[in-house]
């Protein structure tokens, strides 16, 4: 049984760290957060370049036609790299709401980019409780914690017809649209309250095929986000030791202390786990295995979890410089922090499980 990356898949990663290395290094991310909303289109337009915009879309629709656990290779370096802006809300948020050629190209190619608005002021990833009004083609309410809203060329929010639970396009011009920043932990990802004031919106799916394709859009985008997790402890682990090695105390380097090897001996255990964790999800939601919810939830759980303590020892071992502005690893722990609520929390995804395992009952 092969439980490694195939050949071809270590490629694409190996590729992947290539790319962003020269063309998305930290100093480049350090400029790019200082922008307004933290994205850079030519970056972006490099990337679908590369074909990591269609990357799981099929071929007839424009994309690469590549599966999941690509997909999971993609991101994780995405993640080590912590590159910024809207790729994560085109690629995983909004393409896999998408299902026509004609709407999936703009995204393919990078001429444009896009995110979806779910949650409302409860917080509440449960699509029962989302409540934004639609009528008449026109949408009322608010949406909040929409990432990359003031950046995307259009919208897709889920909203309710008398009652039915559809999926909306809203053009970034549309008016009584209106796009409020909010402060976030996470830099180079900007998010915002939508509100919509009567705003003309085209259907694009409603009914139980639209609860369908947020189902899947919402697990794509919980793999890629944990994906993203996976490769950014990883980065966090290989900045610690490095500083362990160099940094000296009493003329010797304080990764030979047996305090420091143990907590960088944990950093490795969580980064691993995590990694192993996100690509079983990966290969479960490939083959629409029975379990691939609750692999999700479990990669979720873990990795959120992980990626928090992993940052915490991180800063403890560079002595607390690792949360002052000149020390990459705070950017990091920034983003682990947003990730752990974002897609839905451990609470969540617990509850999450326990459904699942009482309705197998």
């Amino acid at each position: 049984m092969q439980f490694d990356l195939s050949e071809t898949q270590q490629l694409l990663a190996k590729t992947a760290r290539q790319f962003l290395a020269a063309e998305c290094p930290m100093p480049e991310v350090r400029r790019i957060l200082e922008t307004p909303t933290a994205h850079d289109a030519s970056l972006h337009r490099k990337m679908a370049g590369q074909g990591w915009t269609g990357i799981a879309i099929p071929e007839d629709l424009g994309g690469m036609g590549l599966g999941m656990i690509e997909l999971a290779a993609t991101f994780e370096q995405l993640g080590r790299a912590l590159v910024p802006g809207a790729f994560f809300s085109t690629v995983a948020l909004a393409a896999p709401l998408l299902a026509t050629a004609e709407q999936l190209a703009p995204l393919c190619d990078g001429s444009q980019t896009a995110t979806a608005a779910f949650i409302e002021a409860e917080a509440d990833w449960n699509p029962a409780s989302w409540q934004c009004a639609a009528r008449d083609n026109q949408l009322t309410g608010a949406k909040m914690f929409v990432p990359d809203a003031a950046e995307a060329a259009f919208l897709l929010a889920a909203a309710r017809g008398n009652g039915t639970l559809g999926i909306y396009r809203i053009a970034k011009d549309a008016p009584g649209l209106e796009i409020i920043p909010l402060k976030s932990i996470d830099l180079t990802r900007r998010l915002y309250e939508v509100r919509f004031h009567n705003t003309p919106a085209e259907p694009i799916v409603t009914g139980p095929a639209a609860g369908h394709a947020i189902a899947r859009a919402l697990d794509i985008a919980t793999l890629a986000l944990t994906a993203e997790m996976a490769g950014g402890m990883a980065r966090v682990l290989e900045i610690t030791v490095e500083y362990a090695k160099a940094r000296k105390q009493f003329d010797t380097p304080i990764g030979k202390f047996q305090a420091v090897q143990h907590m960088c001996a944990d950093m490795y255990l969580w980064s691993e786990s995590s990694k192993s964790a996100v690509y079983y999800a990966a290969y479960a939601l490939d083959k629409n295995l029975p379990e691939a919810a609750s692999a999700l939830s479990v990669a979720k759980l873990y990795a959120a979890d992980a990626y928090r303590e992993i940052g915490n020892r991180a800063i403890q071992v560079h002595g607390g410089m690792g949360f002052t502005w000149e020390n990459d690893v705070h950017l990091y722990y920034r983003r682990a922090k947003a990730g752990e609520t974002m897609l839905g929390d451990n609470v969540f995804h617990r509850e999450r499980l326990a459904k699942l395992v009482v309705d197998r009952l």
